[in-house]
């Protein structure tokens, strides 16, 4: 029984062996090897000489764990975003149809309903939700995922209302819309992730995203309250 043990367990050891010689380059300090430990790893105080600055690995601990966080946050976005299809996206718009439909010019327009039956809609809500006509106007019809992004342009389950101001503002959401479908339509997002990106609450998630760049996970959506941007206007892209 022990030879048996002792059998596995070096076998087991080889393996690992074999594991970390396949992984030197990226694992291991070339300064330490069989030969060098007694001047390196066996030397008191090695690991203090050797080690980086404390506050470059602490930048380095919170990049992993935003990476790590929004990864996760993102997977659980899309996954909200395809439990939804059936009801808040348009069927016609896929990851191989973006060419022929949200990156085409005018697609939107096409596809809008008039906008009568828009504003039909957005009163028949502002009477349900007990909000005075004399106070619509501070509120835009919304798209839970907009047209650019593949959303239905008039089911009921992707129908919302938001203010046009503040930092969930329908005047912020556009602009992220407009931003991530640049990003779709450049090849540099897929379809799924621009939408699980303006799901949910979209403004907080997304912090930091530059217009020049598609990493959603520096996504910035801020943009000026007081620029007088969908003045006038009450349906969202």
């Amino acid at each position: 029984m022990r030879l048996a043990f002792l059998l596995g367990f070096t076998a087991l050891l080889a393996l690992r062996i074999g594991e970390v010689r396949a992984q030197d380059s990226s694992m291991l300090d070339e300064r330490v090897t069989q030969e060098s430990v007694g001047e390196t790893i066996c030397r008191p105080g090695y690991a203090d000489t050797v080690a980086p600055p404390f506050d470059e690995l602490m930048a380095h601990k919170d990049r992993m764990l935003a990476a790590r966080g929004f990864t996760a946050l993102l997977a659980l976005r899309i996954g909200e975003v395809r439990a939804q299809d059936s009801s808040m996206l348009d069927e016609r718009v896929t990851q191989e149809s973006v060419g022929e439909t949200i990156c085409r010019p005018g697609y939107a327009d096409t596809v809008a309903p008039p906008f009568d039956e828009l504003m039909a809609h957005k009163d028949r809500m502002l009477a349900a939700r007990g909000i005075g006509a004399e106070n619509g106007s501070a509120f835009a019809l919304d798209r839970r995922v907009p047209i650019v992004l593949g959303g239905s342009p008039n089911a009921p389950a992707n129908l919302d209302l938001l203010p046009w101001a503040g930092h969930q503002g329908e005047r912020r959401k556009a602009r992220a819309a407009v931003m991530l479908k640049r990003c779709v339509c450049e090849g540099k997002l897929s379809l799924a992730e621009a939408q699980a990106a303006i799901v949910g609450n979209w403004s907080v998630v997304y912090s930091g995203f530059s217009q020049t760049s598609c990493d959603v996970s520096r996504l910035d959506v801020a943009t000026g309250d007081s620029n007088g941007r969908g003045e006038g206007h009450d349906s969202a892209p």
